[in-house]
């Protein structure tokens, strides 16, 4: 059966209901309730009044987009499943019930069906073998997986946060970071600031392993989270805030978008993610949210580690390991060229080939150690 018809004749005990928003408010009422929460609390979770969640569990007001994965992240619910009941809804509420709005909806199914492949056909032979390789490894790692360490997983984000560093311009060699970090050893010569940025990233580390713990999936809240950690001691004014002000990237033709857009294409940024997270490859859809999030550049500092954080945050989340990007002066170069590349010609397909041959790099490194 269409996918449309599947959409319409689901559930048909809502479509008959006099509240158009039947399943959806259901699905929230009883989601909440479960959480144990107070509407005014959920409210204050995902930033409207209380009030405009009443309306959501009354089924007078629909939420957007981005407010239903809020309230999926918030309520513990199936993301999946709380969008689908949304679009449902919507559908019925804005096309209608009658032969054309069948037939309108069997022709944007072909829409669908043809924009997905045409989604595909975008990368390259090359890309396509690189991440079927990757997923061979990948799937060969899930053999050893009893076998990890807390040793070798303590040194390779060392090794990361090392790198993720360095491509930023910090000093510390990889001993004086493990020595900063591991032993809380104060290095002469280096500044206070490259000493917080080492702590700092290793924190930031164990916040995103500790989401994915927890099965959390990418917010705003999480973002600047993350942000927040990378930025703590350094820059508490502008640690887990959007920046205030235009600014440029230096040595760079791009420019960022005007302070007053930031948090519009942040949210555009979280709706382009929940709607193509099931539908790219895990590696692509990790180089294609570094590399929006860092076009953005909604902070006044600490993009480029926070965006590869979110990079990692998917990777490690869909069974992968830490895509290392060197900082060494030519793999700085040519990481720094592929994404100036990206921003300004939107040809993303040379940065988005560098994550995935780091990426296969380190599962291959990984399964090598693990597997002796």
């Amino acid at each position: 059966m269409p996918l449309f018809f599947l959409l319409l004749f689901s559930g048909k005990n809502d479509y008959f209901c006099p509240v158009i928003f039947c399943q959806l408010k259901n699905l929230i009422k009883s989601g909440r309730e479960k959480k144990g929460l107070l509407i005014r609390e959920v409210a204050n979770l995902i930033g409207v009044d209380a009030a405009l969640v009443s309306k959501f569990e009354s089924g007078t007001r629909k939420p957007t987009r981005l407010q239903i994965h809020k309230l999926a992240q918030i309520l513990d619910l199936d993301a999946d499943e709380l969008m689908v009941a949304w679009l449902k809804e919507k559908i019925l509420f804005e096309v209608g019930t009658d032969d054309l709005a069948l037939r309108a909806m069997i022709a944007a199914e072909e829409e669908i069906k043809y924009q997905k492949t045409e989604r595909q056909k975008t990368i390259s032979k090359g890309l396509k073998k690189l991440l079927l390789e990757i997923d061979k490894k990948k799937k060969a790692l899930t053999k050893y997986r009893e076998f990890d360490s807390f040793r070798i997983a303590q040194a390779l984000e060392l090794e990361y946060t090392f790198e993720s560093n360095r491509i930023e311009g910090n000093t510390l060699t990889l001993k004086e970071t493990d020595l900063v970090i591991n032993e809380g050893l104060t290095i002469s010569g280096k500044s206070m600031r490259e000493h917080l940025e080492a702590i700092n990233h290793k924190e930031a580390i164990d916040y995103i392993k500790y989401l994915i713990d927890k099965n959390s999936d990418i917010s705003e809240r999480e973002i600047l989270s993350i942000h927040n950690l990378i930025l703590r001691g350094i820059d508490p004014s502008n640690a887990g805030k959007y920046r205030t002000v235009q600014v440029m990237i230096k040595g760079s033709e791009h420019m960022p978008p005007a302070p007053y857009l930031v948090a519009k294409q942040m949210e555009d940024l979280l709706l382009w993610y929940h709607s193509n997270k099931n539908q790219l490859h895990p590696v692509v859809l990790a180089a294609e949210m570094h590399e929006r999030l860092v076009t953005i550049h909604p902070f006044i500092d600490g993009n480029g580690r926070t965006s590869r954080l979110i990079m990692n945050l998917i990777l490690l989340k869909h069974g992968y390991t830490i895509a290392n990007i060197k900082g060494d002066s030519d793999s700085r170069m040519a990481y720094y060229t592929s994404l100036e590349k990206a921003q300004t010609k939107l040809d993303k397909e040379e940065f988005i080939e560098l994550v995935a041959k780091y990426a296969f790099k380190a599962i291959e490194r990984y399964l090598n150690i693990i597997s002796k």
